[in-house]
């Protein structure tokens, strides 16, 4: 009887990629962990239990056959885990590299469990995937006879490319519509390269352009073409715009120059990456080379941020956190990397006041404590009377998250219907919005989320508008009749 290939974790340590080192790292934006080498990634996949409930897809948004392309990685049998991931995902090489896979899929692991450590799921995605592409086994989208049908996105990020994908293998032609110089949303302009590299995301892209897909950039829907108008153009169209809108903070000087939003900052900072121009880059605005550099917030972009100034070459890099290291909302590993790289985190602390006058020169805060849990069930901070201090900023980046833009109002659609918290409002069951044809996946449903969220819900809303072009055809032939 063979030798079993899996259930070797017990004799095998959890490992991760390498990092390259921080003196080497800290200095660029090139990913900062290599990726497996074939063996590696096989002992990783080989430590899979094979559990009879697989906690890791149950717990993965697109429920990806995680144990299955582990076995088929372990057996040395690359490509047919590459087409089996390829089967519930259209970006598993950025899902590998950029979902809290701690969160998700690795921290529901059963070995995590037993105490033997997760199986390193995400690093051997990124290596199909990224084996994939060198050995030239991504295939071109097999499109479908064409139906004679046109379809409308707006928005290139990633729920909005994932069903553009899908609906044009279906025959649909496809039009996407970004503000953006180019596609990909926060995966090429929120999210750094250190995390991301961009050719990453533009040889997805390079891919959907050779399928047929028409991409519009640099078009505002309200300035280019209202919505109404480009319901006119389409049969269907998909809102997936996601959700840009920076949220404040309430206190005195927060509008003093140097004080600036995250997307703003990490904008400039990818779009210097590219090559381009960058004006805020030139005049210093938006760089923080030799500044003291203060973020405020927890989240994974606070954590972007404090390692892009890092890579700029602040003087200091600070991070403000109202709540402790326990209860902050990013990623441990984020933060670990970010400690390693020089970043100082203030815990229990928050903004009162921006302090100076024609340009921030630093920050008024208090040190906080926790108390009762709020309505979200987390314990709601609350200042220490008497511990307000200050400390030196030259640049100021609020992380504090995103809301959703004024849709209606934006687009020139006032019957576009909104939920109280401003996001769109759609039927549960079909993903459609207060429109006819007109659905709406993504952020600007749910809120912020992650990336791997958009793309399960652009996965979903396929579905809903392929059975609605479908009977939209069917209903055009009985009319012609």
């Amino acid at each position: 009887m063979a030798d079993n290939p899996m259930l070797k974790f017990v004799i095998r340590t959890q490992s991760y990629p390498d990092k390259r080192a921080v003196t080497e790292r800290a200095k660029d934006f090139s990913e900062i962990s290599h990726t497996f080498k074939v063996d590696g990634a096989e002992d990783q996949a080989a430590r899979c239990s094979q559990c009879g409930v697989p906690y890791c897809s149950v717990h993965c948004p697109l429920h990806n056959h995680i144990p299955d392309w582990l076995k088929l990685t372990a057996e040395g049998r690359l490509r047919e885990a590459y087409e089996l991931s390829n089967l519930t995902s259209t970006m598993p090489e950025i899902c590998g590299r950029i979902c809290p896979q701690d969160r998700l899929c690795e921290g529901n692991c059963v070995i995590e469990f037993s105490g033997h450590g997760a199986v390193t799921i995400g690093s051997v995605e990124k290596f199909i995937t990224d084996t994939a592409w060198k050995e030239g086994w991504v295939e071109p989208v097999l499109v479908g006879a064409e139906t004679g049908l046109s379809v409308g996105v707006i928005g290139a990020g990633p729920g909005g490319l994932t069903t553009a994908e899908y609906l044009r293998a279906a025959g649909h032609e496809v039009h996407v519509y970004d503000r953006h110089d180019r596609a990909g949303g926060l995966l090429t302009y929120g999210i750094p390269g250190f995390k991301l590299e961009k050719d990453v995301v533009m040889r997805r892209v390079k891919r959907l352009e050779d399928a047929g897909i028409h991409f519009h950039l640099g078009f505002e829907v309200g300035r280019d073409a209202s919505l109404p108008e480009l319901r006119e153009r389409h049969d269907a169209i998909l809102i997936a715009t996601g959700v840009y809108k920076a949220r404040d903070i309430k206190a005195p000087g927060v509008g003093t120059t140097g004080v600036v939003a995250a997307l703003d900052y990490l904008t400039a900072s990818n779009k210097a990456g590219f090559g381009d121009a960058v004006p805020s880059h030139q005049d210093g605005s938006l760089l923080a080379i030799g500044k003291d550099v203060v973020v405020i917030g927890g989240g994974d972009t606070a954590m972007d941020c404090v390692r892009t100034a890092v890579r700029q070459g602040a003087k200091s890099v600070k991070c403000l956190y109202r709540r402790d290291r326990e209860n902050m909302p990013g990623s441990q590993r984020e933060v670990q990397n970010a400690e390693e790289e020089g970043v100082e985190f203030v815990w229990l602390s928050a903004p009162v006041a921006f302090e100076g006058t024609e340009h921030v020169s630093g920050v008024k805060m208090t040190r906080m404590r926790l108390g009762q849990p709020d309505a979200s069930g987390r314990r709601a901070p609350e200042p220490e009377p008497g511990s307000e201090t200050s400390i030196p900023a030259d640049l100021v980046i609020k992380a504090l998250g995103y809301d959703p833009e004024e849709l209606p109002g934006m687009f020139g659609e006032p019957a576009l219907a909104l939920t109280r918290w401003g996001t769109l409002r759609v039927d549960p069951k079909t993903m459609m919005t207060s429109l006819d044809g007109v659905f709406a996946a993504g952020d600007i449903v749910r809120g912020a989320s992650l990336v791997v969220w958009a793309i399960r819900d652009g996965r979903d809303v396929t579905d809903h508008m392929q059975a609605y072009l479908l009977a939209k055809a069917a209903k055009k032939e009985r009319v012609a009749a």
